[in-house]
């Protein structure tokens, strides 16, 4: 594809292998049908129930993910049941499980590990930090400004840290809309560095420009790749690596800055909310709150296998 313009001053040249990049999207379809699950089914059930007490369990944990993934991108609890029905016709291996039992089993899945090719390598990484926010319900934005009540819930946040150069979401943390997002830092660094990784330099917008974050990264030895604005103070005030950074971006100006902290690829982490949003729509269908949670980790989850599928 030709060249477009990007913040207005440097042009974008897509090299992006094309013939490669359709082949990895058509294989996706694999990834929401595959069985490997049916190879080991006696065994992982066996297993489960050593030693269990109470009624025995009959399906695998694979088999529950299987169908949670089928669950957040396709149709919910009672369809999956008739989806089994169907589907046990054309493979008789296959056992099916009541919608009752599908979301017992899927509101105790452990979910599984957010980025493990960041587990496979000890190299400093850089990630981009943002914020988005997801809709509860259709309709609880829409009950909120008629009745002018706090008690109908019309969003959480997602807070997201993503590796720049794979495209994984290597942090995650959940919460209310009141949440700020300066307060999450820790969090997402710390579960990062729980997998042996060292972050080298945080990507993030004017809204992680706080002496906490700042501190916080000091404290890392995180170089701090934090949009500074325009009208930003030379006194430390209570972070003096926030006002180191301000004296170099002002003595550098912004485009060398930007070209410096490669804060250009930011943009990575707003293009996964889109594509979460785009793929599993703009609102969770979980009712309680900590299921709300899950099923927005297990989306992410389920995008980093996509984004690993070759």
């Amino acid at each position: 594809m030709g060249c477009m313009p990007r913040d207005g001053v440097s042009k974008y040249v897509d090299k992006r292998n094309w013939p490669e990049y359709n082949e990895r999207l058509v294989k996706r379809g694999e990834l929401y049908l595959t069985l490997d699950f049916l190879d080991n089914w006696d065994h992982s059930v066996k297993q489960l129930n050593e030693g269990k007490r109470g009624r025995p369990y009959e399906f695998p944990w694979e088999f529950i993910e299987f169908l949670g993934y089928i669950h957040l991108l396709l149709m919910p609890y009672r369809q999956i049941e008739g989806f089994l029905r169907k589907l046990s016709e054309f493979i008789p291996e296959i056992k099916v499980a009541d919608y009752t039992t599908i979301w017992w089993r899927i509101s105790r899945l452990e979910l599984p590990s957010l980025s493990p090719v960041l587990e496979s390598s000890d190299e400093p990484i850089v990630v981009a930090v943002d914020s988005s926010g997801v809709k509860v319900t259709n309709r609880g934005e829409w009950l909120r400004k008629k009745w002018n009540d706090k008690e109908y819930k019309g969003w959480i946040k997602i807070h997201i840290a993503i590796d720049v150069e794979t495209g994984e979401t290597v942090g995650i943390e959940v919460s209310e809309e009141y949440v700020t997002d300066e307060s999450v830092i820790p969090s997402l660094i710390h579960q990062v560095e729980s997998r042996g990784r060292k972050i080298e330099r945080m990507l993030g917008d004017g809204a992680y420009y706080t002496n906490s974050v700042y501190n916080i990264l000091e404290e890392k030895d995180i170089d701090a790749g934090i949009r500074i604005r325009k009208d930003a103070s030379t006194r430390a005030k209570g972070s003096p690596y926030r006002a180191k950074c301000v004296r170099e971006f002002k003595r550098v100006g912004y485009e060398n800055w930007r070209v410096s902290r490669g804060y250009g690829k930011r943009w990575i982490a707003e293009a996964i909310f889109s594509s979460e949003k785009r793929i599993f729509g703009e609102y969770v269908k979980a009712k309680r709150k900590d299921l709300m949670f899950k099923e927005v980790k297990m989306k992410f989850a389920l995008l980093n296998l996509l984004a690993n599928m070759k």
